[in-house]
């Protein structure tokens, strides 16, 4: 990289860099730094009546330099301390270097730094580190942005979301409560996981890279598998092959991972999400119903220390039992209109003339038209947990029918905070019925329906060797995160969500700007004076730019030969 392409700081920084080497002291050792406490263990442990040597490490947070003595705060994985720090304490000896220039002028904020000493109190009753030895551990050569307040108002803040989440390293570093939103994560999947092996089920891995992307509907993206030579998908779900293993005799198995939907982005929605999907023998919808309320009420109380929680203005309970609902129910409770015994044309005709639904086209089928008119009018209203129960056939491909209830089958989705959570069945392990299921499938694709399934044959020939009567559920774990914390936008739980090609600022490239004569070093001093184009350069006077670019040859100390104004005035014309 080019001098002229970084800030003023970050010249400063590689500068301090250099002088730090010259010094005999590697900005980057590679020995271990031995630690022996956290910033809060030390506060919540502080004894007035015995001294504590203590070894912290972290960034350097904060600085006051106040002549022989200063103040620093350094930030560890757990939280921030002051430290204080004397030239006399840390050089002892005659040579003030470490004080004078190390800590004083060539280390900047956002530095690692190792501190060793011991535990007191200061005179404001501030539990500090009284520094005896300073190492430094990393150079920061970026500056860190830093938050300064001045009449109550705040400055340079790092609130900008897509900021935020594309430089997430520097979110978790600036940001209060961010790292916390991720370390909840972990304790939703560590008590998930924990939950499940009590219960004795078993933890399994299924291929991401499948040559049919079934399980769902949804559309997949494609790569190409050049070993094999053939066309693979993403997994959009790890159904058929969770089911292949209950079929092959395990009680009950279940799987974290990734799926990929091709899909669009939104505050619900991310094209590589995380899905946790279980299926366990000789159970149905109604005892997943029982397991699952119990799952996520314990889930909720291990996150927030209570079985509830605050989202928006909304305070939703994961107290168990939740509300049960057919989802015909539903529709009729919040439109006014019973789907009971409809054909798809009418259904089609309600959708249409009577709610006023948009986009609905021939390639809807009736179960397509229903969750149409679901989400439109109902998905949202549910707030507090509430099982939505006993879908239509046609909207559950592969759910085994309803045992009472004619052209229903035994499937239940959780919504909670408007939007769905969970998706469970009674399996269908009917091989006869599965086949002809999935050709309907097919006449829905047919039809025009890209998100409708692909008839899978090997699952088809695992079911005909049977698979016993068994439950299974989904749960998103973006969305799961997103209640137990509180966050409304998908993006604040994952830790790189997806996001659009980085803008970059159009420039005139070395070899374009050669063709008019102007040699490379001075390309890097046209654009630090603001020409990345050549047409920049079109309205420029020969002698005004030749000033600009010697004024930024002198202050960097390039010491470049410059340019005549003959030499200028031919770029110029050649820009024209």
């Amino acid at each position: 990289m080019n001098v002229l392409e970084l800030s003023e700081q970050e010249i400063v920084r590689r500068q301090s860099l250099q002088e730090l080497r010259n010094m005999g002291i590697d900005p980057y050792p590679a020995a271990e730094f031995p630690t022996n406490a956290y910033s809060t263990d030390i506060k919540a442990e502080f004894n007035e009546d015995e001294k504590r040597e203590v070894v912290i490490a972290g960034r350097l947070m904060g600085r006051r330099v106040m002549g022989k003595a200063s103040f620093a705060e350094i930030q560890d994985s757990k939280g921030r301390i002051q430290v204080y720090i004397t030239r006399d304490e840390l050089c002892p000896n005659e040579n003030k270097d470490l004080y004078n220039v190390v800590f004083k002028k060539l280390l900047d904020i956002g530095d690692f730094i190792g501190i060793k000493g011991y535990v007191f109190k200061t005179q404001m009753g501030e539990i500090s580190v009284h520094a005896e030895e300073l190492t430094v551990l990393s150079k920061s050569l970026k500056p860190l942005p830093v938050v300064k307040y001045k009449d109550g108002v705040a400055y340079d803040k790092f609130d900008d979301p897509e900021l935020r989440y594309r430089r997430r390293y520097v979110d978790l570093v600036v940001n209060d409560g961010v790292k916390e939103t991720f370390q909840k994560r972990a304790t939703v999947l560590r008590t998930m996981r924990r939950f499940f092996d009590d219960a004795g089920y078993t933890e399994v891995e299924t291929p991401t890279l499948q040559t049919i992307a079934g399980g769902a509907s949804a559309r997949p993206f494609i790569t190409h598998f050049n070993a094999l030579n053939t066309e693979m998908y993403m997994r959009i779900a790890t159904e058929l092959y969770l089911k292949r293993l209950i079929v092959g005799g395990f009680e009950g198995v279940y799987e974290i991972g990734k799926n990929f939907r091709n899909e669009g982005m939104d505050r619900f929605h991310n094209p590589e999400f995380t899905c946790m999907e279980l299926y366990v023998q000789y159970k149905d919808y109604n005892w997943m119903m029982n397991f699952t309320e119990k799952l996520i009420e314990k889930i909720c109380t291990e996150v927030n220390g209570k079985p509830e929680v605050q989202v928006g203005d909304n305070i939703i309970s994961f107290k168990a039992p939740f509300r049960r609902l057919p989802i015909l129910d539903a529709i009729k409770e919040k439109t006014g209109f019973d789907l009971y015994g409809k054909s798809e044309e009418e259904i089609r005709n309600i959708a249409v003339n009577e709610l006023k639904l948009e986009g609905i086209d021939s390639s809807f089928g009736k179960g397509k038209l229903i969750d149409e008119i679901f989400g439109e009018f109902c998905e949202g209203t549910f707030i507090q947990p509430t099982f939505i129960i006993d879908y239509p056939v046609e909207m559950s491909p592969l759910t085994k029918m309803h045992r009472s209830k004619p052209g229903l089958t035994e499937r239940f989705e959780l919504m909670v905070n408007g939007k769905e959570l969970a998706n469970a069945y009674s399996e269908l392990n009917d091989p006869i019925d599965q086949e002809e299921r999935f050709k309907e499938q097919m006449r829905l694709a047919d039809n025009g329906d890209d998100e409708a399934m692909v008839i899978d044959q090997d699952f088809l020939r695992a079911l005909q060797y049977g698979m016993p009567p068994t439950s299974g559920i989904g749960i998103g774990i973006d969305r799961l995160v997103m209640l137990m914390t509180g966050q409304e936008y998908i993006q604040e739980v994952l830790l790189f969500p997806q996001m659009k090609p980085e803008a970059k600022m159009p420039q005139s490239s070395i070899k374009e700007w050669a063709e008019i004569g102007v040699p490379e070093e001075w390309v890097y001093v046209l654009r630090k004076c603001g020409f990345n184009l050549i047409q920049n350069i079109k309205e420029e006077k020969a002698q005004g730019l030749q000033q600009k670019l010697g004024e930024v040859n002198k202050k960097y100390k390039l010491g470049y030969d410059k340019p005549s104004v003959d030499e200028i005035q031919q770029w110029i014309d050649k820009a024209q």
